[in-house]
């Protein structure tokens, strides 16, 4: 896994060749090193994302946001219209970082 900070969020990238196994790897290893920091997944290298394999992370999805911190995946290949309404995906990193930006504002507001 590659690890990139930014000031506002961490970008979690996958150096492995199974989105599945991505997926395992990640509930092992958010809650103990990142369950305190927004997190965007880059998942780009998989052009051709299912939403079997996207709700792979469902789990980890909820639990990041539970704990108001941002969770979104980065992705071209998925069609957007069937993404489940707790799961944020966009086609680049600025936009994923502009969204944590947003979420960040609404919880400093209350929301």
């Amino acid at each position: 896994m590659t690890v990139t900070e930014k000031p506002t969020y961490t970008i979690l990238a996958d150096d492995r060749t199974d989105v599945r196994d991505f997926a395992v790897h990640l509930e092992n290893v958010v809650p103990t090193h990142y369950d305190q920091k927004n997190l965007v997944i880059d998942l780009l290298k998989y052009e051709n994302l299912t939403l079997e394999d996207l709700v792979q992370f469902l789990k980890l999805s909820n639990y990041q946001r539970a704990d108001k911190k941002s969770f979104i995946f980065v992705n071209t290949g998925i069609n957007y219209d069937v993404v489940p309404d707790e799961m944020i995906v966009v086609p680049t990193i600025e936009e994923a970082g502009d969204i944590i930006e947003m979420e960040e504002i609404e919880r400093d507001l209350g929301f």
